[in-house]
């Protein structure tokens, strides 16, 4: 067992109790709390980043709590990396019941402005960050019939002015969790797609500028948000249902009615508050 991980306790009690999970991107953020909560509800969880101060800053506050826990530091748009990464796992805890994959890169950009590489390393950390992931664990979810649970965004369900590539790869997760469910019935994995809503963020959290460079998110009205831990909750709730779809906030869910049966209006809506938004940035 590699050094500062922990067994999953033997009578350990909770709703995950004796299952162990991964979950990409939980070094900060949404990812964190998850992986927290799935801690405090008996998992064993591999944690996982790209900025080894916070990856190991977040093992240690897990391991000072008592849970069972590892992490790897690894680029999940790396394909070889996101083979360590399950390695860990089976190294450590011996098997994979729960994938949750988290980690993505966001925008805040319109794509006129866009360069072709930007585009395309938010587009690849949405897409193949999904992939690469799942890619390499499904051996072992098969063996487990595990839950492999995708974080999409409401913003895929009907586009969002200014995150054309986040967007594109959010709808691109759900089309493939669709195709999955079909194609890999008879194995008895769980494929889901939670859509999160707007959600408190870290001060530190940064998105992506046309040239590529990092910047602060949109602003979003407080009493629009979640906090994170409820939303890991909501997501515990949706892998422990085994739910095909969860879509997050009130918001949310006016976004599916409107886009469905009013899509004119939803547009309307969507590019009135953007030309606020922008203006406001402006």
């Amino acid at each position: 067992m590699p050094p500062g991980c922990l067994a999953a306790p033997a009578g350990s009690k909770g709703v995950f109790a004796g299952k162990v999970a991964v979950v990409t991107g939980s070094e900060s953020g949404i990812g964190r709390e998850t992986a927290r909560l799935l801690c405090q509800q008996g998992a064993a969880v591999v944690l996982n980043g790209r900025n080894a101060e916070r990856l190991e800053a977040t093992r240690q506050e897990f391991e000072a709590a008592g849970f069972a826990v590892a992490s790897c530091l690894a680029d999940v748009t790396d394909y070889a990396a996101c083979e360590t990464l399950i390695d860990t796992a089976i190294r450590t805890f011996g098997q994979l019941d729960i994938l949750i994959t988290n980690a993505s890169i966001s925008q805040r950009a319109y794509f006129a402005d866009m360069q072709p590489e930007v585009f395309r390393q938010v587009l690849d950390s949405n897409v193949y960050g999904t992939v690469y992931p799942l890619k390499a664990a499904l051996p072992y979810l098969t063996q487990t019939k595990g839950s492999v649970t995708f974080i999409s965004s409401i913003s895929a369900l009907n586009g969002m002015p200014s995150g054309s590539a986040y967007c594109a790869g959010k709808a691109a997760v759900s089309n493939l969790a669709h195709t999955l469910r079909l194609e890999l019935a008879a194995t008895g994995i769980h494929f889901g797609v939670v859509h999160i809503g707007f959600t408190q963020n870290d001060p530190e959290k940064r998105v992506l500028d046309a040239a590529g460079q990092p910047v602060p998110i949109a602003h979003r009205p407080p009493r629009w948000q979640k906090t994170q831990a409820e939303v890991a909750g909501i997501i515990l709730s949706h892998i422990r249902r085994r739910r095909q779809r969860t879509v997050i906030s009130a918001l949310g869910r006016l976004i599916v009615l409107v886009h469905t049966w009013l899509p004119r209006l939803g547009d309307w809506i969507v590019l009135r508050t953007t030309r606020r938004l922008r203006h406001f940035y402006e």
